[in-house]
């Protein structure tokens, strides 16, 4: 028999009755036995907000039903709860969906396993992760468990109207501008590169020379948004970037005085929204003690005078950062885990990232 996961979602009637029902259909038909439910998970619609809110729950199946076989018990018992389809993001009574069928990948016409956005769905991966959280993704090759903490209880749908930027953060000397390469050669995309060494101001702010730590600064930001405008960038585009645009805010807080930083920020809320906000983040972390080590072999002569408090301050900044975030899924890699120097090691990362930014698929959509 094969371990298969399924996704039950209702919002319209007696959402915990129509869950209840389907559960029980399921547990008569002859091919399945249903060895573990999730607890419900209230959620709001992803795509209309005058929709009712979803039930949803995740449910561990044992079947010696093929896939499609599957997929057609599902949809009889759909259509027996009185599930009208109509488009794509309307309110239905049940939607069953197939989340993992054991370690398979299909995909075919009319089904696509693993589900093509379940890794972009908290109310997915928390149910899943109550069952069985070292369950592997058999296409990106995480578990639940990781899958789930990407999102930060959030759940996210691509808009593939946008450009799709890939923001690559941490703390200098972390290895962002080297991943950012490596990322874009593979994936054959456009780097967007921080402008760090054209920045006149940088070496006399190092120098000690803080009057000069605004222009500095606003030097960056007009460099940022002027790269990330939204109306500059290809739609459906794939971009690199070795830094996040957020930072601004991290590194303005720890070189500007009070006075500089109130005028700073005003510049900066009237300029973010001309940014295109990243579809996916990857944060490397490190020790500052080990990237204050790499500052120093690449030897770039202004950022000599750089003292580790100043990067356990970063640190702290980013880390505050991104235990908040919920713009989009957060990779996390420990710079001792990524080899960039071993191919496989990179090929896996690109793997992943095309996994979250290219997903839109019509066949089989998990709405809420």
């Amino acid at each position: 028999m094969i371990t298969a996961y399924i996704g039950l979602g209702s919002n319209l009637g007696n959402r915990q009755d129509n869950i209840n029902n389907a559960l029980r259909m399921l547990a008569e038909v002859q091919d399945i036995e249903v060895v573990h439910v999730s607890e419900l998970i209230e959620t709001a619609p992803l795509a209309q907000a005058d929709q009712p809110k979803y039930l949803n729950a995740v449910a561990e199946l044992k079947t010696t039903l093929s896939p499609d076989d599957l997929l057609k018990t599902l949809v009889n018992i759909e259509t027996m709860l009185g599930r009208m389809r109509l488009e794509k993001w309307s309110s239905r009574t049940i939607d069953l969906d197939i989340l993992l069928y054991g370690s398979e990948v299909i995909d075919s016409p009319h089904l696509t396993i693993p589900h093509p956005q379940m890794h972009l769905r908290s109310f997915v991966l928390d149910g899943l992760c109550q069952l069985n959280g070292d369950v592997l993704h058999p296409v990106i090759k995480e578990s639940a468990n990781e899958l789930a903490r990407r999102l930060n209880g959030c759940d996210f749908v691509r808009n593939h109207d946008l450009p799709q930027v890939v923001s690559i953060a941490g703390v200098i000397g972390v290895g962002k501008t080297t991943l950012a390469k490596k990322l874009s050669s593979r994936l054959g995309c456009q780097m967007l590169p921080e402008p760090y060494d054209t920045n006149p101001f940088m070496p006399e702010v190092y120098a000690g020379k803080k009057e000069l730590a605004l222009d500095s600064q606003l030097y960056f930001l007009t460099a940022r948004v002027e790269q990330l405008n939204h109306n500059l960038l290809g739609k459906g585009r794939i971009y690199i970037s070795d830094y996040i645009f957020d930072k601004e805010l991290i590194y303005s807080r720890q070189t500007l005085t009070p006075e500089q930083l109130t005028l700073y920020d005003k510049i900066y809320q009237s300029s973010n929204s001309k940014v295109t906000a990243p579809v996916l983040v990857i944060y490397l972390i490190d020790s500052p003690k080990n990237c204050l080590e790499r500052i120093h072999k690449r030897n770039r002569p202004y950022e000599q005078k750089i003292e580790l408090q100043f990067l356990k301050n970063l640190d702290a900044e980013y880390r505050q950062l991104f235990a908040n975030w919920k713009i989009c899924p957060v990779i996390r890699k420990q710079t001792s885990e990524l080899d960039y120097t071993k191919d496989d090691n990179i090929e896996h990362l690109a793997n992943q990232i095309k996994y979250y930014v290219m997903i839109e698929d019509n066949k089989n959509v998990l709405v809420k």
